[in-house]
């Protein structure tokens, strides 16, 4: 198993433990984040982007309403306003051993680690549309992610949806609580 951690720093030559400010994590035990390769494409954006992120299940047939490529199985949804952030953004690919990493959340292909860790390698990532592309992920731009936000949750693909707060305001009355 490949674990990554992807910034848009170079020169990290140690990842030291942060202590979490999510809810469901206890904020006095520092964490190291990293993701499983299933999941990278989720993360080849600029940090703060809001994305819309969804893939297909193992058998699970592709809705054209949610995919416009015949081969493609895996989408990543960002708004048009970030389009340019997405050409002018490096980003650098750690990796890591995988030996001090237990799994935090299966879905999201998220692991973390209690130790500082030091990367193996690191790879520079300069065109993200070229490496989603060498990763057949699709790439879908709109005005505004909510609709589709909306519409994946319903589906028993597998989902993400990251930075929502950065994204523009739904049309329409939505709950943002949880998001």
């Amino acid at each position: 198993m490949r674990l990554y951690h992807v910034s848009e720093e170079g020169g990290i030559s140690v990842f030291f433990p942060r202590k979490p400010s999510r809810p469901d994590l206890d904020p006095e035990i520092g964490l190291v984040w990293a993701l499983e390769e299933r999941c990278l494409p989720n993360f080849l954006v600029p940090r703060d982007c809001p994305r819309v992120t969804y893939h297909l299940p193992p058998g699970m047939e592709a809705d054209p309403r949610f995919f416009s490529s015949r081969t493609s199985r895996h989408v990543v949804a960002v708004e048009w306003d970030w389009f340019q952030a997405m050409r002018d953004v490096t980003l650098y690919l750690y990796e890591f051993y995988p030996d001090s990493f237990v799994l935090q959340d299966a879905a999201a292909g998220y692991y973390v680690s209690t130790r500082a860790e030091t990367p193996v390698s690191v790879t520079v990532v300069p065109d993200v549309f070229a490496a989603l592309s060498a990763r057949n992920v699709e790439l879908r731009v709109v005005d505004n992610l909510w609709e589709l936000c909306r519409a994946v949750q319903e589906t028993a693909m597998h989902w993400s949806m990251c930075r929502m707060r950065n994204a523009k305001p739904p049309e329409g009355k939505f709950p943002l609580e949880g998001i």
